[in-house]
């Protein structure tokens, strides 16, 4: 259980120092080619795993269509959109506004999986939804264009990474997790650097110190690191209760930036993470019903 709980802390404190680590970054480096070296740096250790571990290499033809989907939700709709939106967003928010994203994993499993709302999800619900106005309601009230639009693009992204969750409980039931990964992350890989051509082309990158420790450190242990120690978690315990790590997340999100960036809390992003906090306890924890529930549920 030691084992268990170190993972859990590490993965957590990995995640949440991320977003200044992406924000020194995309200074120097624009942001679609960051995210395509970062998916590249983050493939290799993974297809080093399978080829230590003897597995299938090729991603076979019935993989290649829902792999393709995969890799385009979670590179260019997760990762694209948001590091690009993450330009004109302090770090700290970034980290919370991305982490609505179990609440509209509920929202889209309710009509994708059946997993239908229940009292506990419904008022979750209404807690991200707060969250997100207390965190956006100053921008709109103040209008600072590149800041919403920037905003808006990081919640784009969480839904994206939702759709992508509820997409891989759909098709990878009985696909090898480490296989599916190494492919989307190349894949993506290649979307991303075609973006960069295209819209980046006259860009300048600066490849200082700073930039390609932060690349680094966003390739090795926030993507191939953590979903290495993440999945063994979840074969350890519980995924809901490895899930409420995610709470905590967020919160060290706007802490670091605070420290290391110097960026501003604000009371009502303050109470936008609370909000959005409990909005993710109450969509993943498992709460247990009361007897009478039981036995009204018995009778009928």
């Amino acid at each position: 259980m030691f084992k268990v709980i170190l993972g859990i802390i590490s993965v957590t404190l990995v995640w949440g120092y991320t977003w200044v680590t992406m924000k020194i970054a995309i200074s120097d480096i624009p942001p679609f080619l960051f995210s395509s070296l970062r998916l590249l740096i983050g493939s290799i250790p993974l297809f080093i795993i399978l080829i230590i571990q003897r597995k299938r290499l090729s991603v076979g033809k019935e993989n290649l269509k829902n792999y393709f989907i995969m890799s385009f939700l979670m590179a260019l709709g997760y990762m694209g959109i948001l590091t690009y939106g993450m330009q004109f967003v302090d770090s700290g928010k970034t980290s919370v506004l991305v982490y609505t994203m179990p609440i509209f994993v509920t929202i889209i499993s309710h009509f994708k999986l059946n997993e239908k709302m229940n009292m506990y999800k419904m008022i979750g619900l209404l807690f991200g939804l707060s969250g997100l106005l207390f965190i956006l309601g100053l921008e709109i009230i103040n209008f600072d264009t590149k800041v919403i639009f920037g905003e808006l693009l990081i919640v784009i992204s969480a839904v994206c990474w939702g759709l992508a969750n509820v997409f891989s409980k759909l098709k990878f039931k009985n696909i090898d997790i480490i296989h599916m990964n190494a492919w989307q992350l190349i894949m993506g890989t290649f979307f991303l650097f075609i973006f960069s051509l295209l819209l980046e082309p006259n860009n300048s990158i600066q490849w200082s110190n700073e930039a390609i420790l932060s690349l680094l450190f966003n390739g090795l242990f926030s993507t191939a690191f953590t979903f290495v120690v993440w999945f063994w978690v979840l074969n350890q315990i519980d995924a809901a209760k490895a899930s409420m790590a995610l709470m905590f997340v967020p919160i060290l999100g706007i802490i670091f930036g605070y420290l290391q960036l110097g960026e501003e809390i604000t009371f009502s992003m303050m109470i936008g993470a609370i909000f959005i906090c409990a909005g993710i306890f109450m969509n993943t924890y498992k709460f247990k019903r009361t007897s009478a529930i039981k036995k009204l549920s018995d009778v009928s």
